[in-house]
């Protein structure tokens, strides 16, 4: 047995133990036969991928075409379950493989906050540390894109699970309690496999709100301040100028869930305050467990050890009148901060009661300088270990959290922008249709009301819906300036971003109602473009170098410390140019915004809109931060978190404490380490650039060809996916499309990769790539192989996307897709495109062999591919039911029962593939 099989046995003996109670539950729930016939199931699938028997194949179609609907829908629970387990089997190996890790004192991993520390003081950066955390911040942001399929009640048993044999892990058990562990996780599963897997209702935006909320209860409340904690001792343990040193709060998990307005009716004013409110009152709850907590571990007696003056004065103030604490002034004191945070979350919050006499904390300024006046009473009363413990936490709790938890983005489309603004002018000055002007035009007319100090909005003029909406939503971040902080609500987004006119036009609307003050050349948010589509991307910059010339606009961005974020979107890129131009115009349009930025003595800060799918811009994202060209991350970087891989990062806090790591970590390594690392090597550098250059000039024709140009594509798509049954599946607030459409245009790119991840083609993470690669090693048959594999040695942008692109393959199965495309009415139809499709996915495993050298997928992440090869035996069969349902769903067979077996069976496959939307 090799190295790595022996490492894996633990994971191989854990799967198979959740196997068996899996199926110990299922036989106790259905009995023997039912369980006979899921395992005769699982054995012909096994047949068909490991031979392509069509003898097995035959087999496994008469089994599923036989099965009643009430047993179909059993098998695909058993297998949805299973995959549920080995996701928790899998996370909880990580775990164990890195704490292994540490014990044995080895070396730091790659993506490790030590490892990226120890390169930099290895490299003689060392002195530039201070500078760059002066100036850091790294932020992912939760979004509610719903491509997270699972109900909280699953996850919630999932956790149960995890925590059971996170404790067999960790324990050194007698036989009695390794028994008792055993039954509790049989109980466990029993619990899961009775928990409905599937919402019968359709989320509303406040149940996005609290299912994003449980993951601070889960990780980031208490793993965020243990990192800065941590930090802060291993620079400390490398140089003792860092002994002391309180790092500034360059880490903040953002939020759009509730302020998130792009293609969403349902987000109003009164949701950003529900949110808003939530948040707090999380927070505020999370203050108090830890300051009662606190209390009762500071019972110091003022005899034996004293205090500070100030930490006497606030003990005095306190309203704890209990003789038993009478010589206890921490205690007392602490008491009376507990009761001025109780005041504060019912002025904010609502939530429990007013208390005569207590002023509440005005802000979570107040609150930290109360905490500090108890740390440095410890301090300098000799009790520093005391001040280094749960106080040090909680007071960067605060710091990092204040009073309103998360940093929420507001977003909406540009469109609905320029409407609203052509009202309001529509409003003063009759006659004039800003729609209709062309884009000088709207910049002068923009301009000239931007210097006035009129306001536009009369409260004796009727507007429509949408405008009133989306001026009432701005006031409600006034309002919550006033209540949170601005570091509440900090930045507008604008969607579709093409033109100097869209942030003109949020300008005008912030001016509106006092988020803008003309006169003072001040605003309160920032004004971000998201620039999505292809065009959009390459007419970025100079969108930016011209916004920065206005003397307006390059005034607001004096108030905002001379910093611009730009967004940019990987989804919408993706399902516009296809996986290779996408990636590659993004590169390109970072290079060209650092230019820019630097031309203008603007600060960058670039914010990824990253998806959980490689087809939306997902995958690991240490070796992401690393490939971004020189100068685009300089400290500082957001990106997104969304769909499915929230839960698969965060729910788990060891996983993630461990995924918060590897952001800072390679945003240090990619700012500090020398420049040359992120980009092809000087001597071939330019080579580099015109071979890409080249290949997604291909990429694109062929993706496009396909997509927007094959007659019929459309309903291809429509036919051979579940895209129909996705936009009826209860998974998110929003509907799949933009609009009241099938067009692909319209189509959100969420469901248009979850659709595709399905039937198990993963179309947008690979399709171009072997027309690509054939026509370039056609242009260049003497140099081109050497240069692409030169390109993927060298150059950690192309490195990268090869390897997403080995992971996405790695995943898809031609011969289901197969499948899913007998769906296809059109016989004609059918035979045409999918023929194109498996031509272009054989040229592209060709096209990665060739470059990478590997001889099967997957082969330089043994790993993984282990992982997806266990995986197999039971996503197949889900697959393989899922055709068989939609087929007869698609015939006329469409009872409650045959759509909730296609929903499951579309949970249960989004489970197995993990990051698939």
């Amino acid at each position: 047995m090799q190295m790595n099989e022996v490492k894996d046995e633990l994971l191989s003996s854990d799967i198979r133990q959740l196997g068996r109670l899996l199926g110990d539950a299922i036989r106790s729930q259905l009995g023997d036969a039912a369980f006979d016939g899921i395992e005769n199931v699982r054995q012909l699938a096994i047949r068909f991928r490991r031979d392509n028997d069509e003898a097995a194949r035959a087999q496994l179609s008469d089994a599923l075409e036989t099965m009643s609907q009430e047993e179909t829908t059993q098998l695909i629970r058993a297998f949805s379950y299973f995959s549920l387990l080995a996701n928790i089997a899998e996370d909880q190996h990580h775990i164990r493989r890195t704490r292994a890790h540490l014990i044995a004192g080895s070396p730091p991993r790659q993506g490790s906050l030590r490892h990226a520390i120890g390169n930099v003081f290895d490299a003689g950066k060392a002195d530039a540390l201070e500078t760059f955390f002066e100036d850091a911040f790294v932020s992912p942001v939760f979004t509610a894109h719903p491509t997270e399929v699972q109900r909280k009640s699953i996850q919630n048993c999932q956790m149960a699970i995890a925590r059971l044999l996170n404790e067999r892990d960790r324990m050194q058990m007698t036989p009695e309690e390794a028994g008792q562990n055993e039954d509790a996780l049989g109980r466990g599963i029993v619990t899961l496999w009775q928990t409905r897997l599937l919402r019968t209702t359709k989320l509303s935006v406040m149940d996005e709100v609290e299912n994003g909320l449980s993951f601070y209860d889960h990780t980031i409340l208490r793993e965020l301040p243990q990192l800065y904690s941590s930090l802060e001792t291993m620079l400390a343990q490398r140089d003792a100028r860092w002994e002391d040193v309180e790092l500034p709060n360059f880490m903040k998990v953002g939020s759009w869930i509730g302020g998130d307005r792009d293609g969403n009716p349902f987000v109003t004013a009164d949701i950003l305050r529900s949110t808003l409110q939530q948040q707090a009152g999380k927070v505020f709850g999370f203050y108090l467990e830890e300051l009662r907590k606190l209390a009762s571990q500071l019972s110091l007696a003022q005899k034996l050890n004293g205090c500070s003056v100030e930490l006497a004065d606030l003990a005095e103030r306190s309203a704890d009148t209990s003789p038993h604490h009478a010589d206890e002034p921490y205690r007392r004191a602490l008491h009376g901060v507990v009761a001025r945070v109780e005041a504060a979350r019912f002025v904010l919050c609502g939530k429990g009661r007013q208390l005569d006499g207590v002023q509440p904390y005005a802000s979570a300024g107040e609150l930290l300088a109360d905490l500090d006046v108890v740390h440095q009473s410890l301090v300098a009363n000799g009790l520093r270990a005391l001040a280094r413990g749960r106080l040090r936490q909680l007071r960067r709790a605060v710091k990092v959290f204040g009073f309103s938890l998360a940093p929420l983005d507001l977003r909406q489309n540009s469109d609905v922008h320029e409407r609203v603004v052509g009202e309001l002018f529509a409003g003063v000055q009759p006659g004039l249709v800003y729609l209709e002007l062309d884009e000088e035009a709207r910049i002068a007319l923009l301009l000239k009301e931007l210097a006035s100090p009129r306001l536009l909005m009369s409260p004796y003029t009727q507007y429509s819906e949408e405008t009133t909406g989306e001026l009432d939503i701005f006031r409600a971040v006034r309002e919550a300036h006033a209540r949170y902080g601005r570091e509440s609500v900090p930045n507008c987004i604008i969607s579709k971003a093409a033109s100097v006119s869209d942030l003109l036009e949020v300008a005008l609307l912030l001016k509106e109602v006092g988020l803008l003050r003309q006169d003072k050349l001040e605003v309160d948010v920032n004004i971000i473009p998201l620039f999505e589509t292809i065009d959009d991307l390459r007419a970025g910059p100079a969108i930016m170098s011209r916004v920065f010339g206005l003397p307006f606009y390059s005034g607001l961005l004096a108030s905002r410390g001379r910093q611009q974020e730009v967004m940019l979107g990987y989804s919408d890129s993706n399902k516009d140019g296809g996986f290779l131009t996408s990636g590659w115009e993004l590169y390109k349009a970072e290079i060209e915004l650092v230019n820019v930025f630097r031309e203008h003595q603007v600060k960058l800060r670039l914010f990824h809109g990253r998806g959980g799918s490689v087809g939306r811009g997902g995958g690991p994202s240490y070796e992401a931060i690393l490939a971004q060209p020189a100068g685009a991350v300089q400290g500082q970087i957001r990106l997104t978190e969304q769909g499915e891989v929230i839960t698969a990062k965060y729910a788990n806090p060891e996983v993630g404490r461990r995924n918060l790591e590897v952001l800072v970590a390679a945003t240090i390594q990619s700012t500090l380490l020398p420049q040359a690392q992120l980009q092809p090597k000087a001597s071939a550098g330019a080579g580099h650039l015109a071979a890409m250059e080249e290949l997604s000039g291909t990429a694109l024709n062929a993706y496009r060809e396909l997509v927007y140009g094959t007659e019929g594509f459309e309903q291809y798509f429509w036919e051979s996916t579940v895209i129909a049954e996705i936009a009826a599946l209860n998974i998110g607030s929003r509907p799949a499309s933009r609009k009241k459409s099938t067009s692909i245009e319209d189509l959100r790119a969420i469901p248009w990769v979850l659709s595709w991840a399905q039937c198990r083609l993963m179309l947008p993470g690979w399709f171009g790539f072997g027309s690509a690669v054939q026509a370039y090693m056609k242009a260049h048959p003497e140099t081109g192989a050497e240069l692409l594999r030169g390109m993927y040695q060298d150059w950690p942008f192309f490195t990268s996307l090869l390897s997403n692109m080995d992971m996405v393959l790695a995943k898809s199965d031609i011969a289901i897709a197969g499948r899913y495309a007998e769906l296809v009415k059109d016989e004609a139809l059918r035979t045409a495109i999918f023929t194109r499709i498996r031509a272009e996915y054989a040229a592209t495993l060709d096209a990665l062999k060739l470059i990478t050298g590997q001889e099967e997928l997957q082969q330089a992440n043994p790993l993984l591919q282990r992982s997806i090869r266990h995986r197999f035996p039971y996503i197949d069969p889900l697959n393989h039911v899922q055709v068989e349902l939609l087929k007869r769903f698609r015939e006329g067979k469409q009872d409650a029962a045959a759509r909730t077996g296609i929903h499951l069976s579309i949970n249960g496959i989004a489970a197995g593939l993990r990051n698939s939307g």
